[in-house]
């Protein structure tokens, strides 16, 4: 799979995130402030995941289709690779 700018980007949005909320533990910022900081990066990440799984089933379904493989174990192997990642 070639992992394009804009993955690459999302996850070094994530990992200032959370350098962000490594500080602010290390300055003691209220619980709520890293809470909601440790949630936004949670969404991030599955955002990311998601968009990656996505990608990847689209490339895997075109090749399987153009080789006449069924396609139907590609889908539920994305699906199970998300509900995992939950």
């Amino acid at each position: 799979m070639d992992y394009n700018e804009q993955i690459k980007n999302r996850v070094k949005r994530i990992e200032g995130q959370l350098r962000g909320i490594l500080k602010m533990m290390e300055d003691n910022k209220d619980c709520k402030e890293v809470i909601t900081q440790l949630s936004a990066s949670r969404t991030g990440i599955d955002r990311t995941i998601g968009l990656i799984v996505s990608s990847n089933l689209i490339e895997c379904v075109r090749e399987a289709d153009k080789n006449g493989e069924n396609t139907e174990e590609l889908v539920k192997e994305a699906v199970n690779l998300l509900v995992k990642s939950r």
